[in-house]
């Protein structure tokens, strides 16, 4: 495409930022290019901020981001880029669809970080194509959106369209764009003012624990929270993750509480609670079915240890937060 295409050409940005965004997204996708303006020492990319109705946006962590235009206003560019966060359904309406698909007219490629995704989704934008959003929503994404060829990575560019799962995949997107049209010595440089290095690609996918130095200091104990994060629904027993890994079961708890202060059955059970205290707040699905989704058989048992671990039934949890 030619927004990837190598050039000295300059690239407009039009970022529409949604009320309850997260800053760091926001941050992500607005520094690098800052930055490789400074080290090109000259305009490479000039950008503009919108909001839904031109007034600021407060993001998740209560700091303001000053709008210099409502969608409305959105007039045309290279590229249109809708960062999203929590609650886009309650910001979303027929009126803003509407606008968006006429966005699509004017730009000539769209981008969405986060659930951004969800509203390009929604607008119809993503029909038949590849696209991603944060792992937190990537199921239900492709369920409610089952013409989109949803990709757990953590960027994806289809053509004309691009999608990021979140801050630091963002991150990644735009030093990839940098890279793509002006160089490699360009965005290693942009990578190295933030003191960033950048290993991950495209296509690696997104998990539900970073686990940061980990990997390289105690790949088995990495390896084993990879099993736990892709059997939640069915989760493994202690001794078939030892098994797979090739080591015993009292040399798998060492290592766990070594690496992670914690034995395996436990940080398992944590992680599958975690993951139900997200279903419980962000979705409005039925108790029943979050349940069955991190791996308990029955809605008592489930509620049992949601209640040790958060001090309150899953029910009154999504009541009262």
């Amino acid at each position: 495409m030619t927004l990837l295409q190598p050039t000295d050409r300059g690239l407009s940005v039009t970022f529409l930022v949604l009320p309850d965004s997260s800053l760091m997204s926001v941050a992500s996708a607005l520094d690098p290019l800052r930055a490789a303006n400074r080290m090109a020492k000259r305009d490479l990319f000039s950008w503009q901020l919108a909001s839904l109705d031109g007034r600021p946006v407060r993001t998740t962590c209560g700091v303001e981001i000053p709008a210099g235009l409502a969608l409305a206003q959105a007039r045309g560019g290279d590229l249109f880029v809708v960062v999203g966060g929590f609650n886009q359904d309650r910001h979303i309406d027929r009126r803003v669809i509407a606008e968006l698909r006429r966005c699509a007219r004017c730009y000539g490629a769209l981008g969405g970080v986060e659930t951004g995704s969800w509203v390009l989704a929604r607008a119809g934008l993503l029909d038949d194509r590849a696209a991603t959003t944060h792992w937190e929503e990537l199921e239900d994404f492709q369920a409610r959106f089952p013409f989109v060829e949803v990709k757990p990575d953590r960027f994806v560019v289809d053509g004309d369209i691009l999608t990021a799962g979140g801050a630091s995949p963002t991150f990644d997107l735009m030093l990839h764009i940098i890279r793509a049209r002006y160089g490699y010595p360009l965005a290693l440089e942009v990578a190295s003012v933030f003191i960033y290095e950048g290993t991950k690609t495209a296509a690696d996918a997104q998990h539900l624990v970073s686990l940061g130095r980990l990997s390289g200091d105690e790949p088995r104990v990495a390896e084993a929270v990879r099993f736990m994060e892709n059997h939640l629904d069915e989760p493994l027993t202690v001794a078939a993750i030892a098994d797979r890994l090739g080591i015993s079961v009292r040399m798998l708890d060492y290592l766990f509480q070594r690496g992670l202060g914690s034995s395996p059955g436990r940080f398992y059970l944590r992680l599958r609670l975690q993951t139900a205290r997200r279903l419980v707040l962000d979705t409005r699905l039925p108790m029943q079915e979050v349940a069955l989704r991190v791996g308990f058989g029955s809605l008592s048992a489930f509620s049992r240890r949601f209640k040790e671990r958060f001090s309150v039934s899953p029910s009154r949890y999504r009541k009262t937060q």
